[in-house]
């Protein structure tokens, strides 16, 4: 969790104001507009908190993932949703709206540690997912994700999930050279998730990552989530990027990271 949660503070200042470069000062203000944490984040921390609450055989995943999204999302509402999303966070009813949006996939990585298979993670991806973004290539991209974070934890190589995503999910053709240069900001999760895959398997440790997945501009927070995410788990995190996330988060968030890394012994 704090891996999505480093990539999404430290990629907040740029999500508007791209760069691509790799030399910039983390958690470093950008333009007079200081890091925070976005809706990255307070989403992530909400599937986390879902998956501590549900059943050991995970049925009542989809309806705590959405009392925790809505809960945390009230708690939080300026945290820049998508529309769709803000809107669904405070309908009476609230039912899925066929989103392809990258919105699943930024949330997605705590699944992983929960998941005892790559089967059940994929079926915990699909019961987070679903709830709002039940369209196939939403739930194509949280799936990728997730499974990466699943293999990374889990020893995987990096070309064993190269090879994995691109036999199942994406060909992930072109290197992170190649895909900068032309491109922008996309909220699609067909266009966030590989290329946010792609920068991980290029990384050379979990700061390179970090760094990699913001020079490639676009949607900077989420890239840098969903790879931050990934990173985490082939990596780990160094201390003093966990501990200065740490300063950006309000109480209640900090109480979910604390209490799920305990859980699962991230």
């Amino acid at each position: 969790m704090i891996g999505a949660i480093i990539g999404d503070i430290v990629g907040s200042v740029y999500e508007f104001d791209n760069i691509k470069t790799k030399e910039f000062e983390l958690f470093a203000d950008h333009h007079g507009q200081a890091c925070c944490f976005t809706d990255d984040t307070v989403m992530t921390a909400a599937v986390g908190y879902a998956l501590m609450k549900a059943d050991a055989d995970w049925s009542t995943l989809p309806e705590l993932a959405v009392k925790s999204m809505r809960m945390f999302g009230r708690l939080h509402p300026d945290c820049g949703y998508g529309e769709r999303f803000g809107m669904w966070l405070f309908l009476d009813d609230p039912v899925p709206y066929n989103s392809f949006g990258n919105g699943a996939a930024m949330r997605v990585g705590p699944v992983a540690y929960a998941a005892r298979t790559l089967e059940e993670t994929q079926e915990l991806s699909y019961a987070v997912s679903a709830i709002t973004h039940n369209h196939p290539e939403g739930i194509k991209g949280a799936a990728a994700v997730a499974e990466c974070v699943f293999l990374a934890k889990n020893g995987a190589q990096k070309k064993d999930i190269r090879e994995h995503i691109a036999s199942v999910y994406y060909p992930l053709e072109k290197t992170i050279d190649q895909i900068r240069p032309g491109y922008r900001f996309d909220e699609t999760a067909q266009e966030t998730v590989p290329v946010a895959i792609e920068a991980f398997l290029e990384s050379e440790d979990f700061e390179d990552a970090i760094r990699t997945a913001i020079s490639l501009g676009g949607d900077s927070d989420t890239v840098a989530a969903i790879t931050g995410s990934i990173a985490e788990a082939y990596y780990g995190v160094p201390k003093r990027l966990s501990e200065k996330a740490r300063t950006y988060l309000s109480s209640d968030l900090l109480q979910v990271l604390d209490r799920f890394e305990a859980k699962y012994k991230t």
